[in-house]
């Protein structure tokens, strides 16, 4: 791993660019937005760490509240156990044998969890976790509008079965293997709708899915102890629900240039923008300017960055009337609708368009107090899951 960008004590205007900067004042407040709106509602909240990749942050979030965090790979898993974070929920498939043997071992040292959504998978699980000897968590994902992972509402209660079947009790009476724990039931595709009432419409019929699930697996004899899921564009929906006990958003502690396109659900908390690319102007022209910071620097899949304006307070903060172009792997071209064109060498602060896959592209975070303006680097976090795609 290369040397991060800056150091502890460097004012934010020494940091080197394209470099990944976090606003730790914003930060801190989406963390206590986020925890304060769970306890109110009395939700579980288990954030995505797959978006931030880093064990220094999941321990702040556990710390704020949260039971865990989610992830989506084994070895985001692996990583974020070897960086100190003791509870985690892989929330996806796990099918080729020589993954779950990892997974098993890891079972060892962290209470752990999976989902399943097989046969298959149920019964490979089981043979590895009986050769280790150890137990984890596994819930049966359900299908509630994504069309990706996850079997239909009335097959749950069969899959629930076949996990129950596996499972054993020790000699003092405790669950071992595989522990049934809930349903995940998770509607990406919603998140990202821009009306409020698109998404509250997506999420009531989530809800419908995971009730019928419910009463499937009530149907099999079985106690569905947890429905988990929910994302930082519907959480309000899903905590109202009555049906949802356990909250997976993850985006909202940073927040994207995507998720700025969302408008906003009544009474729902309000998150900032905390984290940022920060670039400089290295090449000027009459009508626009080029920066250092080009798609090997910040994700495209959900479009293009855009420009903050960064002003002394609040208030005066926002997104520029400057348009970010694609200039290729190492540059950004700014052309200026109505404001000024950044001068030669001036530093330019870029709002990714996705969080979680602009994060992987970097080592670290420069963790800076006391605003991009002004700002001190006041940590330098590794991010501990970069790179972890099996």
């Amino acid at each position: 791993m290369r040397a991060p960008l800056a150091c502890v004590g460097d004012l934010v205007a020494d940091v080197l660019t394209p470099a990944l900067v976090i606003d730790l004042d914003a930060m801190e407040r989406n963390l206590a937005r986020m925890a304060e709106f769970a306890r109110a509602k009395g939700m579980r909240l288990r954030p995505h760490a797959k978006m931030h990749k880093s064990g220094v942050i999941a321990k702040l979030q556990v710390a704020a509240g949260a039971v865990g965090v989610c992830v989506q790979k084994l070895s985001e898993a692996e990583a974020l156990a070897e960086a100190g974070v003791a509870d985690i929920y892989i929330s996806n498939e796990v099918i080729d044998v020589r993954k779950l043997a990892r997974l098993a071992e890891l079972a060892k040292r962290i209470h752990l969890a999976v989902a399943v959504d097989s046969v298959l998978g149920v019964d490979r699980l089981a043979e590895v976790l009986k050769t280790a000897g150890s137990t984890l968590d596994v819930f049966v994902e359900i299908d509630v509008g994504q069309g990706r992972c996850g079997v239909a509402p009335a097959a749950a209660g069969a899959l629930a079965h076949r996990v129950v079947s596996h499972g054993a009790t020790d000699a003092t009476g405790q669950p071992t293997g595989m522990r049934f724990a809930g349903l995940q039931a998770y509607h990406g595709r919603a998140q990202h709708l821009r009306d409020p009432a698109e998404r509250e419409a997506a999420i009531h019929h989530a809800v419908t899915l995971a009730r019928a699930a419910q009463s499937s697996i009530t149907s099999a004899g079985i106690h569905c102890p947890l429905v988990t899921g929910a994302g930082t564009g519907t959480f309000v929906h899903e905590a109202a629900s009555g049906v949802y006990g356990e909250l997976q958003a993850g985006s909202y502690l940073f927040m994207d240039a995507d998720y700025a396109q969302n408008r906003p659900a009544p009474h729902a908390p309000v998150f900032e923008h905390a984290l940022f690319v920060k670039s400089q102007v290295m090449s000027r022209g009459v009508a626009h300017a080029v920066v250092d910071a080009g798609h090997k620097s910040h994700a495209i899949d959900s479009g293009l960055p855009r420009v903050w304006r960064s002003g002394p307070s609040a208030a005066s903060s926002g997104f520029a009337d400057i348009e970010f172009g694609n200039g290729g792997d190492e540059h950004g071209i700014l052309t200026p609708r109505s404001d000024a064109v950044p001068a030669l060498g001036d530093t330019v602060w870029l709002v990714p368009g996705h969080c979680d896959p602009t994060v992987n592209l970097h080592d670290h975070y420069v963790v800076v107090r006391g605003g991009l303006n002004a700002g001190v680097v006041e940590a330098v976090w590794p991010v501990d899951a970069r790179g972890c795609l099996d």
